[in-house]
């Protein structure tokens, strides 16, 4: 278990050295960040560019428009992103929450406290923890750290924790070891991700990884 924000810097740092600013999450605008949010479940994130790239070609992109689309044209237009009719409702669902709560204004959503809002969001249907959050850090830039797969097997396989925790117990050990500070966890998560993907895949490239050695712990198994 980690113990100390020390130790949590120092992965920090060895990472950052590795791949430097990673300007993540991509998006023109807290909407489209918001879109790609709840696209990107289930599917890789160039998948999810086609998806917006064939909202904005269909002038779809923007709050109204979307609150106007028939679930069917939607599920059409965001085809590329996968499980497309699912994805259509839980888009959806999120901008008729926008529109009936927040008048359509996602800088009036933003104005809210935070824990109100996180609880807001996961009250919408099909809105799960790690997408509130996505949502929350990347688009609305409020000091919380978002949990993915990738997250939970860099730790587990660390030693940290078992990756049968739960999301909120991943969470809170960032949130209690490190400063509430919007690019740190910005930055840290899109990092993570990016071990995730280059070197901690299910069948591991610890060899080559930049976190090689922390803790001494190998991978035990490929979860």
């Amino acid at each position: 278990m980690v113990t100390s924000r020390r130790e949590l810097m120092w992965v920090y740092r060895r990472l950052y050295r590795h791949y430097g600013d990673l300007h993540w999450w991509p998006g023109e605008s807290p909407l489209e960040v918001s879109v790609g949010a709840i696209l990107t479940q289930n599917t890789a994130w160039t998948n999810v560019e086609k998806a917006i790239r064939r909202l904005k070609e269909a002038r779809s992109l923007c709050v109204r428009a979307l609150h106007a689309l028939s679930q069917r044209r939607l599920a059409s237009l965001i085809k590329p992103a996968g499980y497309f009719n699912v994805k259509a409702r839980r888009l959806q669902n999120f901008i008729s929450f926008l529109q009936g709560r927040y008048s359509g204004s996602l800088r009036k959503m933003f104005n809210q406290e935070t824990d109100r809002l996180r609880l807001e969001l996961l009250s919408i249907n099909g809105t799960g923890r790690e997408t509130a959050d996505s949502i929350l850090l990347y688009a609305g830039e409020k000091p919380i750290f978002v949990i993915d797969a990738y997250t939970k097997r860099i730790l587990s396989r660390h030693g940290v924790m078992r990756y049968e925790k739960n999301y909120d117990e991943f969470q809170r050990l960032f949130m209690q070891h490190l400063p509430p500070d919007v690019t740190l966890y910005n930055q840290y998560h899109a990092m993570l991700v990016n071990i995730g993907k280059d070197f901690c895949r299910k069948r591991p490239l610890c060899n080559l990884c930049p976190l090689n050695g922390w803790r001494g712990v190998p991978p035990l198994r490929s979860t």
